[in-house]
């Protein structure tokens, strides 16, 4: 049985992944894969079954022909994806919440590209974080913890006095491997495939009470 947010708990930091997350980008996710997919003669259901939450380039290795121009295919999906915007929009409470944290209390950890998520963030209408970690600022991508350690630590503090919210098995890895804690969000996937996780709906499902000494985390009713 999965655990539940029976009881409101305290952390210093909250580390937000982007995609399926804060915004909802499945649409461009999907399409922009389906269309690699068939520019290669790939099978998309596959691909799909494994990108969400990791780097484009460690999908694009996995799955590009040989002789293929890794950085070139990784430079054609992200373009795909970054100019289709149909259907991209905030996750319902992820604008009330973000606005309610003090800015040095949250970062962003998101295996897009920085200039790419910032772009993504200012279309789906949510504030800029101060502290935003990127594809291109890690060696290693999520399941990798060092994207939530790096951004911990940027902020001061430990991460095990922060909490992860992720939408995808890869990024829930890494934070718990980071040693955070860990909600995950049934946005993108069903409950059953994001593990022994706590898992809420989505970002209405929950409260945060600011103090001077950090957050809590509350249910919604609790």
């Amino acid at each position: 049985m999965k655990p539940a947010l029976d009881t409101p708990f305290r952390v210093r930091a909250i580390l937000f992944d982007m995609d399926g997350t804060l915004i909802d980008t499945r649409g461009p996710v999907e399409r922009s894969w389906r269309r690699w997919a068939a520019r290669h003669g790939l099978d998309p259901d596959a691909i799909l079954a494994v990108c969400h939450g990791v780097r484009s380039i460690e999908t694009v290795r996995r799955f590009a022909p040989a002789g293929s121009d890794i950085d070139e295919e990784v430079r054609l999906v992200e373009e795909c994806y970054i100019s289709d915007t149909e259907g991209v929009r905030a996750v319902p409470g992820a604008l009330e919440l973000l606005q309610s944290l003090p800015r040095h209390r949250w970062a962003v950890v998101t295996s897009a590209p920085q200039g790419m998520a910032r772009q993504r963030i200012a279309q789906a209408g949510l504030p800029l974080p101060d502290l935003l970690i990127g594809a291109d600022n890690v060696t290693h991508g999520k399941p990798h913890p060092e994207g939530y350690r790096t951004a911990a630590e940027k902020l001061g503090f430990d991460p095990r006095e922060t909490v992860v919210f992720e939408d995808a098995p890869a990024g829930l890895e890494a934070g718990n491997a980071a040693g955070a804690r860990v909600i995950g969000l049934t946005t993108t996937l069903p409950a059953h495939e994001l593990g022994e996780n706590l898992c809420l709906p989505d970002l209405t499902a929950l409260r945060v009470r600011v103090d001077e000494d950090g957050l809590e985390i509350v249910a919604v009713g609790g």
